[in-house]
């Protein structure tokens, strides 16, 4: 099935309107410039950025926890970042969003063939490891967790993020 659209303003219209519909928002590329962009969009709030990809195990277990977190949660800015290795996952990364109850935080996918340049941005001694969970504070203090992140730590962070208003 082919579509035409007369105008990008045509093409503008058919994906706004499937926003009002309450479709997935699609994945986000997550490029150079991205993390300072995403810790300024998200300044004074309690944010938790999540790193993960679709072949890692530990993480096809951690999402559906972070998901019902989200759920949970609302004060607390949910962020995930797909950071395979493997490329061109959008599908796969988008699918394990939809199952994790995750589509509706704001997801992003690496998008740069030079991955290390990404995670030097974010953490310059970041070697790639994933799951990796930084929460950062209403105050912009950033603390790392490396590996799967257990959910009663989460609760205890967000608990302090709200007892700080």
């Amino acid at each position: 099935m082919r579509f035409r659209f007369a105008s990008i303003a045509g093409l503008v219209a058919l994906i706004a309107s499937a926003d009002a519909l309450g479709a997935s928002p699609a994945l986000k590329p997550f490029e150079r410039g991205t993390w300072q962009a995403v810790i300024k969009g998200h300044a004074g709030r309690p944010v938790l950025v999540h790193f993960w990809g679709v072949t890692c195990g530990p993480c096809k277990v951690e999402l559906p926890l972070l998901g019902q977190f989200a759920k949970d949660h609302p004060d607390v800015d949910v962020v995930t970042v797909s950071a395979d290795l493997v490329p061109n996952l959008p599908g796969a990364t988008q699918a394990m969003l939809d199952k994790a109850g995750l589509s509706s935080t704001e997801n992003f996918i690496f998008n740069d063939g030079f991955v290390e340049r990404l995670r030097f941005e974010i953490d310059p001694a970041w070697q790639g490891d994933i799951p990796r969970t930084m929460l950062i504070s209403r105050e912009g203090t950033i603390t790392t967790i490396e590996g799967s992140a257990e959910i009663t730590d989460l609760e205890k962070w967000s608990a302090q993020q709200l007892s700080k208003r």
